[in-house]
């Protein structure tokens, strides 16, 4: 069985590390770079890194940042926010990234997923949904509508045909994150992430709503997921990596447990 991974969030906003709930209230917490480099060194499995007002300022990302927190780890690194084109996301990977993060861009035009993994390959690519709860209708039968801007438009996109139409197109991986439980931590939305497993075969990463190793361990079994992501939990040293890790083995899951510099 492939290990479960372990991914914590960068959200970041004018270069400085940022966190909110549920979207909203978001406050500068530090410096992402330092964050970086302390999960690297705390055994993290992999980063991803979002520029959260980039696509809504309709600006491009700041390659600086990512070329800085590239420099301090050595482990899987994800990047997005404002990511329009093929040569958006190049600029990305040459600035030290293995895989780039598209959502809005992708939503207003699918075809920027076929075109960036035909260009890097679907591992390369990864597509990133924000989710919310809604009443079901016949255009959302699921009841979880795609948002995008950072959360502020929604567009009448049922969540789950979205995910199949992203892996339909080359994504090679989803990041699924609710909006409604972003920030909270009180657990992750268990429905909406085993929704999501059973209809696509790529690799899913629950985002939004991580406290305690208990939720990890309930979106990693209950949830089907494939990663857990978190932020809040690390970004004020709530847990540590390798307590998570050692909590999430002692039950059975498997971690990869060897130090990043071991």
């Amino acid at each position: 069985m492939l290990s479960k991974r372990i991914i914590s969030c960068l959200d970041v906003r004018d270069g400085a590390l940022a966190k909110s709930v549920k979207f909203v209230d978001t406050k500068n917490i530090g410096d992402p770079v330092a964050r970086a480099r302390k999960y690297y060194q705390d055994g993290l499995d992999e980063l991803v890194f979002y520029d959260i007002t980039a696509s809504s300022d309709k600006r491009n990302i700041m390659l600086d940042v990512v070329s800085r927190v590239a420099e301090q780890v050595f482990i899987p690194f994800s990047v997005g926010g404002g990511l329009r084109s093929v040569d958006d996301c190049a600029k990305v990977l040459l600035a030290g990234a293995e895989k780039v993060n598209v959502n809005s861009a992708a939503v207003v035009n699918p075809g920027l997923i076929a075109e960036a993994s035909r260009a890097f390959g679907a591992q390369a690519v990864v597509l990133s949904m924000d989710v919310l709860r809604v009443a079901p209708t016949d255009a959302i039968p699921s009841g979880y509508e795609i948002v995008i801007n950072g959360g502020r438009k929604p567009m009448g996109l049922d969540a789950i045909e979205w995910a199949k139409r992203g892996e339909g197109l080359g994504a090679g991986e989803l990041v699924v994150n609710s909006i409604d439980a972003d920030g909270t931590k009180d657990g992750y939305e268990i429905n909406l992430m085993r929704q999501i497993a059973e209809a696509v075969r790529i690799p899913i990463i629950a985002s939004g709503g991580g406290g305690m190793p208990e939720h990890l361990y309930e979106v990693l079994t209950a949830g089907r997921a494939d990663a857990a992501l978190i932020a809040s939990m690390l970004h004020y040293d709530e847990y540590t990596v390798g307590e998570i890790k050692m909590y999430l083995a002692g039950r059975g899951l498997p971690i990869r447990m060897v130090n990043a510099e071991g």
